[in-house]
């Protein structure tokens, strides 16, 4: 009889293990580890997201169950409090990184021309409380990190993630962010910052944001607006000279401002520093943020990234880019077979079948029974 691998096993087959073998030598991860390495760590953290698992006791218990099947995995059961241990103590670089090289081969296949990219930027706030996370305090009452995302549209995946306490500002983590030249970004309100455009603007990169109330354009052109898409102003003019009293706004060149009516009825005031694009292209793309916007919210339902295994800042960075990781498993899987259209089924499909034998491409399928024996009775209930 043929073999069929778990489900789980088949997604564990498209992490790069020499890679991630590499980066935990690289860092010493496994040094003076005698009961829980690191790739077992990983794979109890990736068994959690994938399976839905909200506490170290549920991940522990579950793998306990399914102890006779870990050695093909190449893992081994874990103990609630090694698998804690690991949590605080493990360098989180190693799965930071190992996402983004994950990212990278992903990414190989996907040519586009330069200037075709499209980044969406934005931040997502993830509550934390209890011991450990005082790095993440605040004030007396507030506590929580924020997790820092730049989004290929195109791709429909996160190319970059870092974790923060909530109280830094988007900006600060966003100057923080690589640039790719020639790329469009696309952000909110929280990344309003003179500064940072003109450096965008110097790789290259259009920008497509919106203006806040009290930043007045110097208008220097009219350009004619197709207000039956919406569109009611097209100008191109100079932003103030200075972003604040005693700060030279470095943003000198002319710049773009579209007002477009949306369905509530309020008027936005979109901002681009390309001045020849259809005001419609650049109203469109502005309207793409809402990938990003429900990007954070599938994670954070699917995946988990609510309920914390740790509250210690390196706890929290593990979790983070191991979601992230099994979002990219769940992507490339889902890539493999052309049954299952919406993400989402996909991924509680993975889930219901996570430690059958089965072949991704057939979840929907009941495994074949062996054909009878034509010698044998069968009794009919």
């Amino acid at each position: 009889m043929r073999h069929d691998n778990s489900v789980f096993h088949d997604l564990l087959k498209r992490i790069p293990w020499t890679v991630f073998e590499r980066l935990v030598e690289e860092h010493q991860a496994d040094k003076h580890v005698r009961r829980l390495s690191t790739k077992s760590q990983l794979i109890a953290l990736l068994y959690g997201q994938l399976a839905g698992a909200v506490s170290p006791r549920e991940i522990v218990g579950s793998l306990e169950s399914h102890s006779a099947r870990l050695y093909h995995l190449g893992a081994r059961p874990v103990s609630r409090s090694t698998f804690a241990d690991a949590n605080g103590l493990r360098p989180s670089a190693v799965f930071a990184e190992l996402f983004t090289q994950m990212l990278a081969r992903a990414g190989r296949g996907l040519k586009r021309a330069v200037g075709e990219a499209v980044y969406l930027i934005d931040g997502s706030s993830l509550p934390l409380s209890g011991a450990g996370s005082q790095w993440a305090r605040f004030s007396d009452q507030a506590c929580g990190a924020k997790m820092h995302v730049v989004y290929d549209a195109n791709a429909e995946r996160p190319i970059y993630a870092a974790v923060t306490p909530a109280n830094v500002n988007d900006i600060t983590a966003a100057k923080e962010m690589p640039i790719e030249a020639g790329a469009t970004y696309v952000f909110d309100l929280g990344y309003y910052d003179f500064g940072w455009w003109a450096k965008l603007d110097a790789a290259g990169c259009r920008i497509v944001s919106r203006l806040k109330s009290h930043t007045k354009l110097t208008v220097s052109a009219e350009q004619a607006a197709n207000e039956d898409a919406g569109i009611l102003f097209d100008r191109i003019g100079l932003l103030p000279q200075r972003q604040a009293k005693s700060r030279r706004n470095p943003m000198n060149r002319p710049v773009r401002e579209i007002g477009e009516r949306i369905e509530t009825g309020k008027v936005l005031r979109i901002f681009s520093n390309d001045l020849t694009a259809p005001a419609e292209e650049i109203a469109a793309l502005y309207k793409r943020r809402w990938a990003i916007e429900l990007f954070f919210p599938w994670v954070k339902q699917t995946l988990k990234i609510r309920h914390f295994l740790g509250n210690s800042e390196n706890a929290v960075r593990i979790q983070v880019a191991v979601a992230l990781i099994a979002y990219l498993l769940l992507q490339m899987a889902k890539a493999d077979q052309a049954t299952i259209i919406s993400p989402l089924a996909f991924a509680r499909l993975v889930r219901t079948n996570l430690m059958h034998r089965k072949r991704i491409d057939r979840l929907l399928k009941p495994r074949h029974s062996p054909p009878g024996n034509p010698g044998q009775m069968s009794l009919q209930w």
